[in-house]
């Protein structure tokens, strides 16, 4: 920066400036005056930096000339400066004299140079003027008449301070500076480089002088950085972590550094370059890379814990598993489970050679449809097939160790990991994770997640297999409690439908508690039962059985329905006590004991049908009501008191008799038909009811049009179905007589029962007849009670009923070789198909029944069974 010293702002000769610019040789291209200037150095010389004024001392030692620059270092204008003594308005008054004394050396032509602290005068408004330190240098001269002046240059010595501290600053900051350290000029060429860019590169810092970024990173990634150093230089945008790939000398490893780009300015503004800072990151990238992978098992890991398992059902299980590991772990995968284990077996042939057969039961690919095996074969999805047993997955079925197979060669598949899949020290099946080609391989993280993923599989896997064998173990146990074939029955057309909760829905579910009985009762009765066990499982099934025998045990007693109901709550609150009944009431007494023993909770309906009177019974233990469907009339839910569920206790059970008109339609069956998640249970039981609009179509056909109909009402539960058409016993096949007490009435009998059965064409059973009701007569007579009542029942067997007031009941006893009497029953026993006794509301019955003539079981020879007695 020139500058020429003025008399004044106000006496300047534009004369004096052109000859000022002759002399600076700028002429023409001189700039234009600014500020009282004349610029000839370009922006951001070292002039804009260090503060340098000028001013002149005339030979009387006052201030002769004064520059703009002393205006601004010192912050006087010149009207006020030029003819001011500098010794008096700058130096303090302790260092005055001395000051003469060097200002009298300086005119007498002495030059000089020292540092000066120095005051600027008062301001007008009397403010104390500004203190500095000044490095002032003094040159003697003369005017242009001769007498003695000098020039004086003056420097702001704190800015030489601070420009001083800077640059060591910068100079610390560039050459110690643990990152690579480059300054790029406009041409996008080295200017400067650190000893830490140079110890990776090789060489001396002064090496790089003048290089570009072609020098140091392949082609294609040094475009891409000098398009980015372009337009650092051209917008200012200052550039962060920027990565960029290349290599070092001497080293074939891929390096990745962390870029960043700033752009740098001159004091004035101007742009000098970019400066590059750099760190390499190649070891975080890995780290990255690593922690990145780890997540990603971690998160696939997560991912299986929550879709694996969802199912107890092997084949859902391995496509769960398939799902989970496609395409996040790999491109294609199967799975192979042992096919004896699957058909139940714990130890197939071949299980510990690895050499068994399995069955491919999931496949998943990403880039293929077409199945692949570790040894080369396809193998289609759901086929049955063996390992090689030098193979790599025969070998790993073997050892329980994952083995890595490669790729066949100008195949799809790069490498696969054959793992086996191990639950319980127990090798169930193989899973092969392949990748194709172009994928990164397998690394040891990702075999030891390949185990981790096959055994939490293998887990659920074996779960399902335990599971799929207890619960067909449960359904076999379940149907073989359940009435085998077609029921039959006396007076009744029966058509019964079972559905396990798995059948109803399609999925898998746990075996339930469901059950229907048809029971033959004497006299041509018969006990229909529908229940349910609250709960699911094998422990239903199990409390299903025990409640079901007890009912046919009840039954056969001919109990009253509700007085069966009764037993059936005492036994049902007995099944989860070691104890019984007995212990089951003390546990109750005593909560905390309570706790400990299991609560078994039932619901039941019963009900007998008498077909002689077309008259049913019901009693109802917490179960849903029978269905009525009289012909012609709608049907209609039966108003039978619903009562406690067995189990329960403490509460008596009510019964309801109703009398069903001949061909009326009767449906009993369980919740499962009618309650579902997605339907209340009112809505399934008017579904149900609307269902039986043609009650007259034969009974197979209505229970499947109910099931149908009502197929998207029922939910996972069993489902037990029994309907019953009413055809009652006509009048022409009953004989019912009423004898007096007395000895007569035993011929009398007789004759009655030998002229019914000749009417009825029955003439083969007469003899047996006529003897078997002279014994129960006789026995009427001599043990019984007041009027005594004959009946004789055909059917499909002939039932013979003898009824008297009495309530002791006969007792079967052993007569011996001595005794004249005592073998009426024994002889009752011998010669007909069933017999037993019976309590009725005014007494009892005894009865016995003979199979019809031509049927499977024939007739007992009397006379045999005589001298069978003896």
């Amino acid at each position: 920066m020139s500058e020429i010293p003025a008399k004044s702002t106000e006496s300047e000769d534009p004369s004096e400036g052109a000859r000022d610019r002759s002399a600076s040789g700028d002429g023409a291209d001189a700039a234009p005056p600014a500020d009282g200037m004349w610029q000839s150095s370009p922006p951001g010389s070292m002039y804009d930096y260090i503060k340098v004024a000028s001013f002149s001392i005339g030979p009387d030692g006052h201030v002769d000339q004064w520059s703009l620059r002393a205006e601004q270092l010192f912050g006087i204008p010149a009207e006020r400066a030029v003819g001011m003594d500098p010794i008096e308005a700058f130096v303090d008054p302790d260092l005055r004299e001395r000051g003469q004394r060097k200002m009298a050396e300086i005119l007498d032509g002495r030059e000089w140079t020292g540092v000066v602290p120095f005051r600027a005068p008062d301001d007008e408004e009397g403010r104390r003027g500004e203190e500095g330190l000044a490095e002032v240098y003094v040159m003697p001269t003369r005017t242009a008449e001769g007498d003695k002046a000098a020039v004086c240059t003056v420097v702001d010595v704190r800015t030489l301070r601070r420009i001083e501290t800077d640059l060591a600053a910068s100079q610390a900051i560039f050459g110690q500076s643990p990152f690579g350290f480059l300054l790029i000029d406009t041409d996008l060429r080295v200017r400067r480089a650190n000893e830490r860019f140079a110890s990776i590169f090789g060489g001396a810092p002064d090496d790089h002088r003048g290089k570009g970024v072609h020098d140091y990173l392949p082609r294609a990634e040094a475009e891409r950085v000098a398009a980015t150093l372009r337009r650092v230089l051209e917008n200012g945008e200052s550039i962060t972590d920027m990565h960029v790939t290349g290599f070092v000398p001497g080293s074939d490893e891929r390096r990745h550094w962390s870029i960043n780009l700033y752009r740098v300015h001159s004091g004035s503004g101007r742009p000098i370059g970019i400066a590059w800072l750099g760190t390499d990151i190649t070891a975080r990238r890995a780290a990255a890379r690593e922690a990145a992978a780890a997540r990603r098992n971690l998160a696939l890991l997560n991912d299986a814990g929550a879709r694996i398992g969802n199912s107890l059902d092997l084949e859902t299980t391995a496509r769960e598993l398939l799902d989970v590991v496609v395409p996040g772990f790999c491109d294609l995968a199967t799975v192979d489970l042992y096919q004896g284990l699957l058909a139940g077996d714990e130890t197939p042939p071949g299980f510990a050679d690895g050499s068994a057969q399995l069955r491919r039961v999931a496949f998943a690919s990403a880039v293929s449809d077409a199945p692949f095996s570790g040894a080369g074969t396809r193998v289609e999805l759901g086929a049955v097939h063996h390992y090689p047993f030098n193979s790599p997955c025969a070998d790993a079925l073997r050892t329980a160790r994952p083995q890595t197979v490669p790729g066949e060669d100008g195949g799809l598949v790069q490498s696969t990991l054959a793992v086996p899949m191990v639950a319980h020290d127990t090798v169930v099946g193989l899973a092969q994770f392949a990748r194709a080609k172009g994928s990164e391989p397998f690394g040891d993280r990702d075999r030891g997640l390949a185990v981790e993923l096959a055994a939490r599989a293998a887990v659920c896997i074996d779960n399902a297999r335990l599971y799929r064998r207890e619960h067909e173990r449960a359904l076999i146990l379940q149907r073989s409690l359940l009435p085998p074939g077609d029921p039959e029955a006396s007076g009744l057309d029966i058509a019964c439908r079972y559905l396990p909760g798995n059948a109803a829905t399609g999925r898998p579910s746990e075996v339930g508690g469901d059950w229907f009985d048809v029971i033959e009762l004497p006299g041509h009765r018969t006990a229909l039962v529908v229940g349910d066990v609250m709960g699911r499982g094998l422990r239903a099934a199990v409390a299903m059985g025990e409640l079901r025998t007890a009912v046919r045990t009840l039954a056969l007693l001919d109990l009253e329905p509700a007085e069966v109901l009764s037993q059936l709550d005492e036994i049902a609150r007995g099944l989860g006590a070691p104890g019984g009944v007995q212990q089951a009431t003390r546990a109750a007494r005593r909560p905390r004991e309570a706790d400990l023993s299991e609560v078994y909770l039932a619901t039941c309906v019963y009900a007998v049908y008498d077909s002689v009177t077309r008259r049913c019974t019901f009693a109802n233990a917490g179960h849903l009501p029978p269905v009525l469907v009289e012909p012609g009339e709608p049907a209609l839910m039966l108003d039978v008191p619903p009562g406690m569920p067995l189990g329960v206790g403490g509460e008596p059970f009510e019964e309801v008799e109703v009398e069903l008109p001949e061909g009326a339609l009767l449906a009993l069956y369980t919740d499962g038909l009618v309650e579902s998640r997605d339907h209340p249970l009112d809505e399934g039981l008017q579904a149900f009811v609307g269902a039986l609009t043609d009650p007259g179509r034969p009974l197979e056909d209505v229970c499947d049009h109910v099931l149908n109909t009502l197929g998207s009402h029922h939910g996972e539960d069993d489902i037990a179905l029994l309907m019953a058409r009413v055809q009652g016993l006509p009048a022409d096949s009953v004989g019912d007589w009423t004898l007096p007490r007395e000895p007569r009435s035993v011929g009398r009998a007789r004759e009655y029962a030998r002229s019914q059965l000749l009417a009825w064409n029955m003439e083969p059973l007469v003899d047996t007849t006529e003897l078997l009701v002279s014994e129960l007569v006789t026995n009427a007579l001599r043990y019984g009670e007041g009027e005594i009542r004959l009946r004789l029942l055909l059917d499909r067997t002939l039932v013979c009923e003898v009824w008297d007031s009495g309530l002791v009941q006969p007792r079967r006893r052993r007569a011996r070789d001595t005794d004249e009497g005592g073998r009426g029953l024994q002889l009752v026993g011998l010669l007909s198909a069933a017999w037993g006794s019976r309590r009725t509301p005014r007494g009892k019955t005894v009865w016995f029944e003979l199979p019809l003539p031509g049927g499977e079981n024939g007739l007992t020879d009397p006379a045999e069974a005589l001298l069978s007695l003896f």
